[in-house]
């Protein structure tokens, strides 16, 4: 199984920005803890992170053809204005899951929009880092 772990604007900044709601654990602690997950399991994961919109649609795009089987997104700010990553998502037809660290469902109002929510099988949220563990087994239970 193949696995797409994609992350949108200022993921790379964890452990720096608003270590109150994100957490002091860091990007690279992130990506460590996804790929020792997915080792222990024999999943290939390729981790990808863009402050870009067009870097992330791409990236959705490309899985289609690399023998992606799943995509785990948190798409960042980009959940709450990017349509063109929704349509990537409806494009590719890949088993998506969503995922966002901070419970945005108890933040700003305009968290609690996201269009990515309108193609992703589920939404993980307010789990911290954990939660994209807990992406990566639903799909590992709904693909197996």
């Amino acid at each position: 199984m193949k696995i797409l772990v994609l992350n949108g604007p200022n993921i790379n900044m964890l452990g720096i920005r608003e270590p109150e709601i994100y957490g002091k654990e860091t990007y690279d602690d992130l990506c460590l803890l996804i790929r020792r997950y997915c080792a222990t399991r024999e999943i290939e994961c390729e981790i990808k992170q863009s402050n870009h919109e067009g870097y992330l649609v791409d990236a959705i795009q490309q899985a289609l053809n690399s023998g992606v089987d799943g995509i785990v997104i948190n798409p960042g700010a980009y959940t709450h204005t990017s349509i063109a990553a929704l349509d990537a998502l409806k494009a590719v037809g890949i088993p998506t899951v969503e995922v966002h660290i901070s419970d945005v469902n108890k933040r700003e109002d305009f968290r609690k929009v996201s269009y990515v929510s309108l193609y992703a099988e589920k939404r993980v949220i307010g789990e911290g880092l954990q939660g994209y563990i807990t992406a990566i087994k639903y799909l590992e239970e709904k693909l197996g």
